[in-house]
């Protein structure tokens, strides 16, 4: 009798099992990353005076922020998380980030070249991008919708989005949803919370 239980029991645990580990697995899927566009096309020149385009971020999966050097208020918390980030993927050659500065006239690359070593900036693949402002509020407001506007009234001046956006290795926009199955956008560079999905959908996208 009791065998007879035990294998009741296993077979039980068994299924189980077989119907538990997908459900799991699923969760953290590509398909549970949406698609929520193509990410915008660019030319730029980065901190070590080199034109950079969307073409040479092709093939890799990368995240984008929008800051300037001389921020007082979030960048210095946004720096600190990207640069964990940095760390944390560091041996993949097919990972990057971009960040566009929204204060080009004093962002030129030698003040970003001193910026990304204060940062901690030494990925091959982390560009700091300036350029003509205009342009550069294009790709933040349209191109991404990820609010950057100059404010007076503000400390620094400037104004900006908190959020990382994560670009896939063909150039879309990616997000997971959120438990409502609605696409979450973007992910919070501020909180540690939305740091952690980011390097959890981070994973999945770099082993597509």
């Amino acid at each position: 009798m009791k065998g007879k239980s035990y294998i009741w029991i296993s077979f039980i645990v068994l299924v189980f099992g077989i119907w538990v580990v997908p459900k799991i697995v699923d969760k953290f899927t590509t398909d549970q990353l949406f698609v929520l566009g193509k990410a915008p096309s660019f030319s730029l020149t980065d901190q070590n005076n080199t034109t950079i385009t969307n073409e040479d971020y092709k093939g890799k999966v990368y995240v984008v922020e929008f800051f300037f050097s001389t921020c007082p208020t979030i960048c210095p918390i946004m720096n600190k998380n990207m640069k964990e980030i940095q760390d944390e993927f560091y041996a993949y050659p097919n990972f990057g980030i971009a960040s566009f500065t929204i204060n080009p006239k004093h962002d030129t690359p030698e003040v970003l070249l001193q910026h990304a070593k204060e940062v901690g900036a030494s990925h091959r693949n982390w560009h700091f991008l300036t350029g003509d402002k205009d342009y550069i509020y294009e790709i933040a407001n349209k191109g991404y919708n990820l609010y950057a506007g100059e404010n007076s009234a503000v400390a620094g001046g400037f104004e900006h989005s908190g959020f990382f956006a994560l670009v896939d290795q063909e150039g879309n926009i990616r997000c997971r949803k959120d438990e409502y199955g609605n696409p979450i956008g973007f992910y919070d560079g501020l909180e540690p919370k939305g740091v952690k999905m980011l390097k959890e959908d981070l994973t999945i996208l770099l082993k597509e």
